[in-house]
């Protein structure tokens, strides 16, 4: 599409995320303007539209679509929503930017790329991580082969047990796309085999307790092989009894190793270990929220027409494997993929 000065953006759900970073930073950016809001508690939605100085809240996504002008939205329903919104707004015409992930099966994914590829527009998932500075640092040592070559990588998320769902939301339901390996655990594998550039996975074991038996995993335990023998382990849980959340992540390679919560590259020379960690520019907000900052800049200027985005077809891999954790976990056994 044509440049254009600002951008119109309707955001659909009125949740959590959408509250306390979507909202507050497109308010904050140049480039766009959100102009309309919808929840199906219309009520939260006009609370939250006012909030923000958007006038126009709707009670569907389906009443959102049609409110003039729009040129994108933000999706920010839970996870079994994900993927029937995006297609009703690519098949509006509009671009779309998906809270992760993009649905809860392979299947659902296919069907929405495909959907996306008729309609001809824009689709990014939320993957945040993606626009960190100290992982684009991390994931350039990984591709120019200052690390060697990469032999494993390790990722956890021990999210503190006070933030724990308690209630009979739909993260408390595997229907639903909930559980601690839908919430999680798709932000670590995706960052993982991001940074190795989406190698294909061979084989996985995974181990999905639900010590309190309210139907969804609280921990999600996972170690995959992926093609060129690299292997990559996953940790997750909602049930961390520790005042912070835990964050690690580690890439092993031949001559060197990187990881990040701190971030540290390291190389092997002829005179010993070099410390090879780049200087980062120091920030004036904490990382996370200026990596949704990034990335809905970026998205800006996909929609405005600057910059090319392909579509998300990585998306495909990743639900296979989530899949086939689930398979792993049910059946007490290896999967082959």
């Amino acid at each position: 599409m044509a440049s254009k000065a600002a951008i119109e953006v309707g955001v659909v759900g009125c949740s959590g995320i959408a509250q306390i970073v979507h909202l507050p930073i497109l308010e904050q950016l140049d480039g766009a303007t959100v102009t309309a809001v919808c929840d199906v508690d219309v009520a939260k939605a006009k609370t939250v539209g006012q909030r923000f100085g958007v006038a126009a809240a709707y009670p569907s996504i389906e009443a959102l679509l049609e409110h003039p002008d729009l040129d994108a939205v933000i999706v920010c329903t839970p996870n079994h929503l994900h993927a029937r919104h995006t297609e009703l707004a690519l098949q509006a015409g509009l671009h779309v930017l998906c809270e992760r992930p993009l649905g809860t099966s392979r299947e659902q994914v296919s069907r929405t790329l495909g959907v996306a590829r008729q309609a001809g527009r824009s689709l990014m998932i939320e993957n945040s991580h993606r626009f960190r500075p100290d992982a684009w640092a991390l994931r350039r040592s990984v591709s120019n082969g200052q690390l060697g070559e990469i032999f494993h990588m390790h990722a956890s998320w021990q999210r503190r047990r006070a933030r724990r769902p308690r209630t009979s939301e739909w993260r408390l339901s595997r229907e639903y796309g909930g559980g601690a390996l839908m919430d999680l655990g798709v932000t670590n594998l995706d960052f993982c085999l991001w940074l190795l550039g989406y190698p294909a996975p061979e084989r996985l074991t995974a181990y999905l307790p639900d010590r309190d038996a309210d139907g969804v995993e609280d921990t999600a335990v996972v170690l995959m092989r992926l093609e060129r023998d690299v292997t990559c382990s996953v940790e997750v849980t909602w049930d961390l009894a520790a005042a912070e959340d835990q964050h690690s992540f580690v890439a092993l390679g031949a001559a060197g190793f990187g990881s990040l919560y701190p971030f540290v590259i390291q190389r092997m020379t002829p005179g010993g270990v070099v410390d090879v960690t780049p200087r980062l520019a120091p920030g004036t907000e904490n990382i996370y929220r200026a990596s949704y900052r990034r990335e809905l800049g970026y998205f800006i200027s996909v929609v405005q027409g600057e910059r090319d985005e392909p579509l998300p077809e990585e998306q495909e891999v990743l639900l296979s494997i989530v899949e086939a954790c689930y398979r792993s976990a049910e059946e007490g056994r290896e999967i082959l993929l």
